[in-house]
C-alpha cells in the first residue's frame, strides 16, 4: 500500500468513495488507495453518471445518462435535450442534490478536449432538509461515438 494510502481512521464522511484514477489529475494509477468524500464525492458520483451512456451497466441497464444522442444534434434541439437528459438522470441517481442549472454548449477547441464536441455543465446544490446545504459545479465533456 502506498505511503498516502487512506485509512478507514481517516476517513471523516458519511459520503466517500475510491477515487477514480482518471480524476487523481497525477497519471494512471494515482487514485489508488485514496478516496473522495463529502463534496468531492457528490462531484465525482455525478461525474460517473452522465458520463456512462444509458444501457452500458448491464446489472442496471437504466443508469446512466443518454446525452450522446444530442452530440451531433442541431444546437437548438441538443440544448434542451441535454438539460432534460441530465436532469433526469440526476434526478433518478443522485438523490442527494438538487439540479440548480444545466448548460450545453459545442467545443469550439477540439485540440483542447480532443474528441470532446459537447461541455456539460451542472450547478447542483446538495439537499440537506430545511436548510439549503453547499453548492458545486460538475463538468463533464462528451465525444461523439460515446
Amino acid at each position: 500500500m502506498s505511503a498516502d494510502a487512506v485509512t478507514l481512521a481517516d476517513i471523516t464522511s458519511a459520503d466517500w468513495s475510491l477515487m477514480l484514477d482518471a480524476t487523481a489529475g497525477g497519471g494512471p494509477g494515482s487514485g489508488i488507495g485514496r478516496v473522495v468524500q463529502g463534496i468531492a464525492d457528490v462531484d465525482q458520483c455525478i461525474g460517473i453518471i452522465l458520463t456512462t451512456p444509458l444501457g452500458s451497466d448491464p446489472l442496471r441497464p437504466t443508469f446512466g445518462c443518454d446525452i450522446w444522442q444530442f452530440v451531433d444534434a442541431p444546437v437548438n434541439t441538443a440544448g434542451p435535450g441535454v438539460v432534460s437528459a441530465v436532469t433526469q438522470a440526476i434526478m433518478q441517481w443522485e438523490p442527494r442534490v438538487t439540479v440548480l442549472s444545466v448548460q450545453s454548449q459545442p467545443v469550439a477547441d477540439a485540440a483542447t478536449q480532443p474528441g470532446a464536441h459537447l461541455s456539460v455543465t451542472v450547478s447542483w446544490q446538495l439537499n440537506l432538509g430545511a436548510a439549503s446545504g453547499p453548492a458545486g459545479v460538475t463538468t463533464v465533456s462528451v465525444a461523439s461515438g460515446g
